[in-house]
């Protein structure tokens, strides 16, 4: 494994689940990267994640990597991280 960079995407999502996985129900939708109790949708990306992709979609939300606060419906990664 020496030399060899994991995959920052699988990186973000994988923390994500694992912060919120014991008390949520967690499911993979076909528009976003993770359903959660059936009913909010989260796209999780670097800072330069666009909403493009949640755009007209009731409870969804951008979780991005590398910002200090969240504006609206995008949420920095890192405070997932209290939910551990």
């Amino acid at each position: 494994m020496y030399g060899n960079t994991p995959d920052k995407g699988n990186l973000r999502e994988t923390f994500f689940i694992q912060n919120i996985t014991g008390n949520y129900q967690l499911s993979i939708p076909n528009k976003c990267d993770i359903l959660v109790n059936d009913t909010y949708l989260f796209e999780i990306g670097g800072k330069s994640k666009t909403k493009e992709q949640i755009r007209r979609i009731e409870n969804a939300y951008i979780v991005k990597d590398d910002i200090e606060i969240g504006v609206l419906n995008t949420i920095p990664l890192w405070i997932f991280g209290f939910l551990y």
